[in-house]
């Protein structure tokens, strides 16, 4: 990857990372559904801006059905499922569960785009990656699979709704490589978000009734802070990387978010350091790497 590119690789996993913990702070006061409405509102109303500038032409009408999809996968369903499971579990847990995008992408890419075919080095990269998945949630995997981890509590549902989110990016990284090629990133980000909030609109006050907007502003400065960044410019960019770089390269961020995650919390919630982050980031780096190789 060039420079530029890698300056996008991590300021979208440092964004992103931070999402899930904004996501954990507004989810405690108000509904996943509204807080994807919320939150896909504020990234179109700053991804029309981009739209207005820029003064593209409008895309042509056999694009809206692919938009629509593109919209579904990559945006509303994954980030209700995000949403919800963070009502039951950790955020930093979400994030490493968020870690499987790779390996899900690795897999259809293969398929549908032909420069995104499997090969060794980056199957070696991808377990090397989710080998530091696995060294930074080491304890968090022992309690999930050890002989007293439970019966499946809302906890346990909170994890399959994090890998299905997984699965809808994967599917989502591919479908807009293979259909938006010609598409400039600003269309691709506004046209999709506003399709997806749109069916947010027309569910969320029906499903989450009655609809109430939140009354903290913590919970406004996460919502706002998951519309302008985690979603409006973030897929500016995360569209560019994507035709740039190819789906299974730009589905790597979420191999350093985790890392994203756990140094904010020493950071700023003073949590320990030990030496699984040193490890995982080590992994997780090399990993990167072993995949962009040429």
């Amino acid at each position: 990857m060039k420079p530029k590119h890698w300056a996008v690789f991590f300021l979208l996993s440092l964004i992103w990372g931070a999402s899930f913990l904004w996501i954990k702070i507004a989810v405690q006061e108000v509904g996943p559904l509204t807080l994807v409405t919320l939150r896909i509102f504020f990234a179109v109303l700053i991804l029309l801006v981009f739209v207005l500038v820029r003064k593209n032409r409008p895309p042509a009408r056999r694009i809206w059905v692919p938009f629509f999809i593109q919209g579904m996968f990559s945006a509303a369903l994954p980030w209700v499922l995000i949403s919800w499971a963070e009502k039951s579990i950790d955020s930093a847990l979400a994030t490493v569960l968020n870690a499987t995008v790779p390996l899900f992408t690795l897999i259809i890419a293969h398929f549908f785009v032909e420069e995104d075919r499997i090969s060794l080095s980056r199957i070696f990269g991808l377990l090397l990656g989710f080998m530091g998945v696995v060294v930074l949630v080491h304890k968090d995997l022992e309690v999930l699979l050890g002989p007293d981890s439970g019966g499946l509590d809302l906890a346990f549902f909170g994890k399959v709704a994090m890998i299905l989110a997984s699965l809808c990016y994967g599917i989502s990284n591919v479908y807009a490589k293979v259909k938006f090629r010609n598409i400039p990133p600003v269309q691709q980000a506004f046209f999709t978000l506003l399709l997806a909030d749109a069916v947010m609109w027309m569910t969320a006050p029906f499903i989450e009734a009655p609809f109430t907007l939140p009354s903290k502003p913590l919970t406004w400065i996460a919502i706002l802070w998951l519309g302008f960044l985690g979603a409006g410019i973030s897929y500016l960019m995360f569209y560019a990387l994507l035709q740039a770089i190819g789906p299974t390269r730009v589905s790597l961020i979420t191999y350093v978010i985790p890392v994203i995650g756990v140094t904010l919390g020493v950071l700023f919630l003073k949590e320990r350091l030990d030496w699984s982050l040193a490890v995982a980031a080590i992994l997780i780096v090399a990993g990167v790497w072993a995949v962009n190789r040429k």
